[in-house]
Order: structure tokens, then C-alpha cells, then sequence
């Protein structure tokens, strides 16, 4: 194994294991329902918490240049051991006290230092290789953050077993970050540029890839956040609701999973023949998707299961090429911060979706919520299509 496929296996891994702690309070929200009366605002709140702690310390680390000064893998290794001590402190308390609201917003700051810093820490491994290597990454992110249902579904009713050993996980992040080691492309900042986020606006194919970024976290994230709550409503119509909470996790975790074998497919297909359009197709698949899971929302769990996975599988398959085409358009020394500033936007979005959710499931229906999350790709192709046309030209 040579160094750079060994750095980027740890990488991975150390992905994989920190950013469990992203849906900890959706895979246990159910069971910790049981254990307290907890409100529909209370719930949006405590599932929302972590993009809006995100969301300050990516805007933060942006703008003071943190991912460009200093060496990424001790941001990213400080930054998982703080997050696991942070998502520690919920089992301390009642499920309905307001601190692990506190505790949530914490834990999502702390990881503000883990995902930016690591697609950092990846595009310095390659150039011509760059949709694959953040693939790679955006695969990691998104098996890590479908591990907590899988820990829910094994860890069964206890809540704080699942939450707990998150945070085992995230400790184990920060040791294998500290194995890896920076690639030939890493570039560094000497000196504090705040006035590098203005790129993300001059710059139109920067821009651009911003907006796609943006219509493709409406709909990730909506789903991602809801639709373990949402299989099991679904699946309450057919079996008993404790088999329908037990084999919501279950799918959940297997949707999610799924997205993470077809990042690095589609890092591939995207060296290859373009990152937007890449990002078109899958915004396409994802959107018909969410459209087919309204449509047969009531039906048996075999049909709303299969057509879920689909969902799943497609809706974070192009995640990473958005990061990918920053790396492409913007300086090298600049790139970790405008990646951190493009993450913070989408996940002060995600915030608006999460919190929405379930109050427009209750008033309208979960068939309706999926057509809302089916906007998303329909804003990310619009934005998208001008950078296709633009890497046909350079092609030519």
C-alpha cells in the first residue's frame, strides 16, 4: 500500500467514525420520546441543533482561515475529541432537559472542524483524481452518518448505550487522524484572508457551485434527518409499531449506507466525464425518487423500502463533486476555507428543512414533505447545467 492509499484509508475511516455523531439524536429520538414527553419543537430543535453549531463553527473557521493555516489534521483530531465529549454529556441528563439541546449545538461546532478540514486534507493527495478522492471522503461522511441507526437498531430501546458508543467511535477518529499524512498538493496559508470569501460571489463558476451545493442539501439532509421517523409511520400501517420502529432503523441505516458505495462511483464517473454533469444525473435520479416514495407511501414495506434505498443510494452520490469543483476553480491556499464557507451555507439551510419537517408532515403529510424535498434538485440542475456546458467547451 503506498502512502497516499494509506493516508486516505485512515482518512476515511477516521471520517467514517467521527461523523456518527452527526445523527445521534435522530436515531434515538424515538426511543428517548418513550422515556419523556418530548414536543414536535423540542424534537425539530434537538435534531436541528448540530447543522446550527455547524454552521457558527464553520463560519468561523472560514473566516479566520483556520483550514488553510493550520495543519488540518490537528483541527480534525481536536475538533472529533471535543465532539465525542460534547455528545458524552447527553447521557448525563434528562432526555428533556434543555442542555442537550446545548450539548447538540456543541457537538455539530466541534464538527465543523472534522468534514471541511478532511476533503482539505484530501484534494492535497491529487489533481487529475479529485472527484474520486472526495468521493472517498463524502462516502465516509455518509456511512458515518448512518451508523448511528445501526447502533440504535443493535443497541435497542437504550439510547444511551447508541450514544455512548458514537462516542467511543469519534475518540477512535482522532487517533487514526494523527497516522495520516499530508499529500504533495497541500498548500498552506501564511496569513489571515478574510477576504477570501469573496470568491464564493466573484467567481461565477464558484458561485455556481455554491447554488448547486445548496438545492442538493435541501433535499440530502430533509431526508436524511426524517425518514427513519418517516418509514416508521409508514410502516405502522402494515405491522406492529414496535416492528415498524425496529425496521424503520433498519432500512434507514441501509439507505444511508448505500449513498456511501456510490460517492467513489461517482468520483469516478466524474474525472472522467465531468463533475457537473455528474451532479445532474444524480440530482435527477434523487428527485424522482423522492417523487416515486410519495407516490407509494402507504404501500406494502418491500415496494416504500426498495424505492427508499434508491433514494438513499442517489441523493448523496454527487455530494462530493460541489466540494470537487471548488478545489478545480478556486487557488490551492484558498481552498480549505471556501470549502468551510460553502459547507456552513448549505448546513444553515438544513437548519430551515430539519425544523420544518415534521411541522409540514403533521399539517399536510409525509407524501407532501418528500415533493418539497424534490425541489432541491430541481434548483441544483438549474445551477449546475452552465458549468456542464463550460466543461464541454474546455473539453473541446
Amino acid at each position: 500500500m503506498t502512502l497516499k492509499q494509506r493516508s486516505i484509508t485512515l482518512l476515511v475511516l477516521a471520517e467514517i467514525a467521527a461523523m456518527g455523531l452527526w445523527f445521534v439524536s435522530s436515531a434515538i429520538l424515538g426511543d428517548m420520546s418513550k422515556e419523556a414527553d418530548l414536543g414536535n419543537n423540542f424534537k425539530a430543535a434537538l435534531a436541528s441543533s448540530v447543522s446550527a453549531g455547524f454552521v457558527v463553527g464553520a463560519l468561523l473557521s472560514a473566516v479566520m482561515g483556520l483550514p488553510d493555516r493550520a495543519d488540518p489534521r490537528w483541527v480534525f483530531g481536536i475538533s472529533a475529541a471535543l465532539a465525542a465529549i460534547s455528545n458524552a454529556c447527553l447521557v448525563l441528563i434528562a432526555p428533556d432537559n434543555e442542555w442537550a439541546i446545548a450539548f447538540r449545538f456543541a457537538t455539530g461546532f466541534c464538527l465543523a472542524g472534522v468534514y471541511p478540514v478532511g476533503m482539505k486534507i484530501a484534494v492535497g493527495w491529487g489533481s487529475n483524481d479529485r472527484g474520486l478522492l472526495v468521493g472517498l471522503l463524502v462516502g465516509g461522511l455518509t456511512l458515518g452518518s448512518a451508523f448511528p441507526h445501526l447502533l440504535a437498531y443493535i443497541g435497542g430501546a437504550d439510547w444511551r448505550v447508541t450514544t455512548l458508543m458514537a462516542t467511543a467511535l469519534a475518540l477512535l477518529a482522532a487517533l487514526l487522524i494523527s497516522k495520516t499524512k499530508l499529500g504533495p498538493h497541500h498548500a498552506q496559508s501564511s496569513r489571515f484572508q478574510p477576504e477570501v470569501i469573496k470568491l464564493s460571489w466573484q467567481n461565477k463558476s464558484i458561485r455556481l457551485a455554491f447554488a448547486g451545493y445548496l438545492g442538493h442539501v435541501w433535499e440530502l439532509y430533509g431526508m436524511w434527518a426524517w425518514i427513519s421517523v418517516a418509514l416508521t409511520a409508514s410502516f405502522g400501517l402494515h405491522m406492529a409499531n414496535n416492528d415498524a420502529e425496529l425496521s424503520a432503523k433498519l432500512i434507514t441505516f441501509i439507505a444511508i449506507a448505500s449513498g456511501a458505495l456510490c460517492c467513489p462511483i461517482a468520483g469516478v464517473l466524474a474525472d472522467r466525464h465531468g463533475k457537473a454533469r455528474v451532479t445532474i444525473v444524480a440530482m435527477a435520479i434523487s428527485g424522482i425518487a423522492a417523487l416515486t416514495a410519495a407516490l407509494f407511501f402507504n404501500a406494502s414495506p418491500w415496494l416504500l423500502s426498495t424505492i427508499v434505498i434508491v433514494w438513499g443510494a442517489s441523493v448523496v452520490a454527487d455530494s462530493a463533486q460541489f466540494s470537487a469543483l471548488i478545489a478545480d476553480y478556486a487557488p490551492a491556499d484558498k481552498v480549505g476555507s471556501l470549502m468551510t464557507f460553502q459547507t456552513a451555507l448549505g448546513f444553515a439551510l438544513t437548519i430551515v428543512i430539519v425544523q420544518i419537517t415534521p411541522h409540514l408532515a403533521q399539517m399536510f403529510s409525509w407524501p407532501i414533505v418528500f415533493c418539497v424535498l424534490g425541489l432541491g434538485p430541481l434548483i441544483g440542475i438549474a445551477a449546475m447545467w452552465p458549468l456542464r456546458k463550460a466543461h464541454q467547451q474546455n473539453a473541446n
